[in-house]
């Protein structure tokens, strides 16, 4: 079964940074693009950030010039560098992978639990 599993939320004050990284596992040959979700108290999920297998990235307009995605693909793991946060980035970050192919099964889309990213002014 392939899960995904995220680290690196936290506390932080306004302007400072945080990264965020995600694994997925469970016997992987390959995932065709991977993100970042979040969602604030009150609001619905949104895209923060995707990248393709290739590399390709798509960004929310909220956080260009600010976040970064990368991803290892040997690892299956990919991180969301955050920088100059604000007070709005507030939320429960989710990370996702589509096109999870396995040695068992193929998967359209693989969610991981939330981790907290809290902005302090």
């Amino acid at each position: 079964q392939v899960q995904l599993v995220g680290s690196g939320g936290g506390l932080v004050q306004a302007g400072g940074s945080l990264r965020l990284s995600c694994a997925a596992s469970g016997n992987i040959f390959s995932i065709s693009a991977m993100g970042w979700y979040r969602q604030a108290p009150g609001k619905q999920r949104e895209l923060v950030a995707a990248i393709t297998s290739g590399g390709i990235t798509n960004y929310a307009d909220s956080v260009k010039g600010r976040f970064t995605i990368s991803r290892d693909n040997a690892k299956n793991t990919v991180y969301l560098q955050m920088n100059t946060l604000k007070p709005e980035d507030t939320g429960s970050y989710y990370c996702n992978a589509r096109g999870v192919v396995s040695a068992s099964y193929t998967y359209l889309e693989v969610w991981g639990q939330g981790t907290l990213v809290t902005v302090s002014s």
